[in-house]
């Protein structure tokens, strides 16, 4: 039997596209390697010995930096803050941003300027987002305490950050006003997908506002939601700038979270060893919560 020139020539052109997209990726590939790559292969090298910030390269101490930092009381106090951080801000984040989506979607005058304004938090920098909320919780001339006692909800101006009990619900309310308009939009883009004639059909067949959310809608927004879902609670989980901020950690390192502990042991107790070791066991984490998002996205891309 011949060989098909056709067939040959579609392969040979199929192998050439190939290489050709390798090889325009290659200086891509190269800058990854330089910038992710070494670093990441540094703190690896690091993770086993007790080098300090500066100086000598420290001797090889094989895995007792991890066991040291499993066993440390604040390492364990830093996850919990960590999760605690993520798990309601996350929370909070999704159902705000459904509620406002569904609202936005909603015929009404003025919809277009709420739908602008409601991107603008999301669009501050985070510095500028926690010096903005640390203001309004100041203790002295604070918006929030002004506005609580002047409803007698509160009797006396207080310290939101200042205190454990309140500071870490503070800090999440700064966050969850950042950042739940990016969940918000993501909804809003996925209920733009359903089809009109489908939600006519469904009011004129009688079904209620929840049978019409639960049947009709959820269905075009649980894959977007999903994938809002993972990326904050990987951002959250990795959160360091808005509470460096508001509370570098404290008081009683109540918001100490698990970058800002990585933070201190590396730089300001100057352990890069034992820092470098918190890093990889918060990497091997994120590449956890990655790992979730990829799945998502390719079931997806299936489901579609």
């Amino acid at each position: 039997m011949r060989d098909d020139p056709l067939s040959n020539e579609a392969a040979l052109e199929s192998h050439w596209t190939t290489l050709r997209a390798w090889l325009m990726l290659l200086p891509l590939l190269a800058i990854i390697v330089l910038i992710i790559g070494w670093p990441l292969i540094n703190t690896i090298g690091l993770s086993f010995t007790n080098a300090g910030l500066v100086g000598k390269s420290g001797q090889f101490v094989g895995l007792a930096n991890f066991a040291n930092v499993l066993r440390s009381t604040a390492f364990s106090s830093a996850f919990v803050n960590t999760t605690i951080f993520a798990f309601v801000s996350v929370l909070a984040e999704m159902v705000l941003g459904l509620l406002a989506a569904l609202l936005l979607e909603q015929q009404f005058h003025g919809r277009t300027l709420l739908r602008g304004l409601m991107i603008l938090p999301w669009a501050l920098p985070t510095i500028v987002n926690a010096t903005l909320w640390r203001l309004i919780y100041n203790p002295e001339y604070g918006a929030l305490d002004a506005l609580l006692t002047q409803v007698h909800i509160i009797p006396a101006y207080q310290s939101w950050l200042g205190e454990s009990r309140t500071a870490m619900i503070s800090i999440i309310g700064a966050d969850v006003w950042k950042n739940f308009p990016l969940v918000g939009l993501i909804g809003l883009a996925a209920l733009q997908t359903v089809p009109a004639d489908i939600k006519s059909a469904s009011i004129v067949d009688g079904a209620g506002a929840f049978a019409r959310f639960r049947f009709v809608l959820f269905p075009y927004l649980a894959g977007p939601l999903m994938v809002a879902l993972v990326l904050r609670t990987i951002e959250a989980f990795k959160v360091f700038d808005i509470i460096w901020v508001m509370t570098r950690g404290g008081p009683a390192d109540s918001t100490r979270t698990l970058s800002i502990l990585i933070y201190q042991e590396a730089f300001s107790f100057q352990r890069a060893g034992s820092g470098a070791s918190m890093a990889l066991i918060v990497t091997l984490i994120i590449t956890a919560l990655a790992a979730i998002y990829i799945a998502v996205m390719r079931r997806g891309a299936l489901g579609a």
